[in-house]
């Protein structure tokens, strides 16, 4: 699918199409016709007569519309379903906490119960901050120590899972390396999700998802690998350092359909893995979760340079995260300063110390999972270009409608995407007016706002805030801004108020 144009002509990479490619060694000079070298005459005429197109092997394949768009680009949606294995985390958890998160209202929702020695057992749920209890009795040492032994044995990273599910148990430990506390992670096989980068991963691109953790980034890399796998028969192999995509045990979790699964003895050799798995098994694709060191960002670029497509994901909430953090700004090109002459400087109407990135990105686009249904992709070698110079990028925003499950795309500015969230998720009005007159009672509750916080700095009053909360009280949650806006200037101008 052909969506919005992120890159420019001269980025694009040129390869001769099948039906004119007469020699191996192709003139790149002009992108509107191939020249093959070493040809007679006639042939390089019959060739320009032909005008041939180039077939371009770069992200505005899938980032590319020939005609702008009037409304955002919809994609058929799926259907979404989701496998949770519950009962069986819910079964090494201590009598009685199971059966009332069982029939809880909000079970779909789980995310993860703490046990924590001396404290009362908790329940997360998606979308709540709200704390919820499961009993008032506080977790003992003998309860951690029956939830622990029912799972396998903890590894280096003080992970832990159930066999033949995607939970994940995660140990806090005392100074003495005992067991103080427990966090059981719900993992869910989850399908439906892929339909969101559904034209990037049919354009064969290195895809780096970024997030907070709990986003959702192991979920989507996990219906990837399926969708790779089983739909568009790739050789992916998996690098699954925690077994948090494939499952625990030796048998991989179906969730991820026909890929194949490496598991890493030790965290901090990931990296060794990720080469082995290119030297020894040839991928075509491979996946990993959670890069972390510096070590395996030089993995990820040395996989990158092979011609292997790379799927990864890292902990950050936004592209500047990456590009501020030494350990993995090669993930995106890196950064450097350069020193510019002058004329150069004064060209560019900038210092003559600047930042510039140092290279090709290893993932040519980075998705930022805003939420579940928020995902904001970034040509990233444009995008790190437009930040170092303190500009604003263009971005593709794709949301998820929570209803309907349909995918609407769109572009916009990078400092615009909460605005486009918040405008495409807020209840549509009946009329053009109401909107309207939303629109106009924000911006005098702004004014307002800001004219208060102007009267508080100027005068010297401990009574501005009673005025404005009595003005907005008797003008009742029916009236306009406008008219509190007129009652606070009316009140104010009877009152005696002194200068600071």
């Amino acid at each position: 699918m052909r969506v919005v144009e992120f890159l420019s002509n001269s980025t694009r990479m040129h390869a001769p199409c099948q039906r004119h490619a007469l020699n191996r060694h192709v003139c790149r000079t002009s992108p509107s016709f191939c020249t093959p070298l070493s040809v007679s005459p006639r042939r390089q005429q019959q060739h320009k007569s032909q005008r041939c197109c180039v077939s371009y092997v770069a992200t505005e394949d899938l980032l590319a519309d020939p005609k702008p768009q009037e409304k955002p680009e919809q994609m058929q949606p799926q259907q979404m379903v989701v496998q949770d294995d519950l009962d069986q985390l819910l079964g090494v958890l201590p009598p009685g906490l199971g059966e009332s998160l069982i029939s809880h209202p909000q079970r779909s929702a789980l995310i993860e119960v703490v046990l924590d020695l001396g404290r009362r057992p908790e329940a997360r749920f998606q979308g709540s901050t709200a704390e919820t209890y499961l009993r008032e009795e506080p977790v003992t040492r003998e309860e951690l120590d029956a939830a622990a032994a029912a799972v396998a044995p903890f590894g280096s990273d003080n992970r832990a899972g159930i066999a033949g599910t995607l939970h994940r148990i995660s140990a806090l430990r005392s100074r003495k390396g005992d067991v103080v506390g427990l966090t059981c992670r719900v993992g869910r096989a989850v399908s439906g999700h892929v339909d969101m980068i559904d034209d990037i991963l049919n354009a064969n691109q290195p895809i780096l998802f970024l997030g907070r953790p709990g986003v959702g980034k192991t979920t989507a890399i996990r219906e990837i690998a399926r969708t790779l796998a089983d739909e568009l028969r790739k050789r992916v192999v998996i690098v699954d350092t925690s077994n948090e995509i494939g499952g625990d045990g030796d048998v991989p979790h179906h969730a991820i359909g026909g890929a194949r699964r490496m598991q890493v003895a030790d965290a901090s050799k990931q990296h060794h893995v990720m080469i082995e798995a290119v030297e020894n098994h040839m991928p075509q694709v491979v996946i990993v979760d959670e890069i972390g060191t510096e070590a395996e960002a030089t993995a990820c670029r040395t996989i990158a340079e092979r011609g292997v497509v790379l799927i990864g994901t890292a902990h950050g909430c936004f592209l500047e995260n990456l590009i501020k953090n030494p350990t993995l700004t090669d993930l995106v090109g890196g950064v450097s300063s350069v020193t510019l002459g002058d004329e150069e400087a004064r060209s560019r109407g900038t210092q003559k110390s600047v930042l510039e990135r140092k290279g090709p990105p290893a993932f040519p686009i980075v998705i930022e999972m805003r939420d579940r249904g928020a995902w904001v992709a970034h040509d990233t070698a444009e995008s790190v270009d437009a930040l170092l110079v303190n500009k604003v990028p263009k971005v593709q925003l794709r949301l998820r409608d929570p209803e309907d499950g349909q995918v609407t795309m769109l572009e916009c500015a990078y400092d615009q995407v909460e605005a486009q969230i918040m405008a495409q998720r807020a209840p549509q009005g009946g009329d053009g007016s109401n909107s309207n007159s939303s629109t106009a009672s924000h911006d005098e509750d702004t004014a307002m706002a800001a004219a208060t916080a102007q009267l508080r700095n100027t005068f010297n009053s401990s009574n501005i805030d009673d005025l404005v909360g009595g003005v907005l009280r008797n003008g009742g949650g029916s009236s306009s801004s406008s008219a509190s806006n007129r009652s606070l200037q009316e009140v104010l101008a009877g009152t005696d108020l002194d200068p600071m």
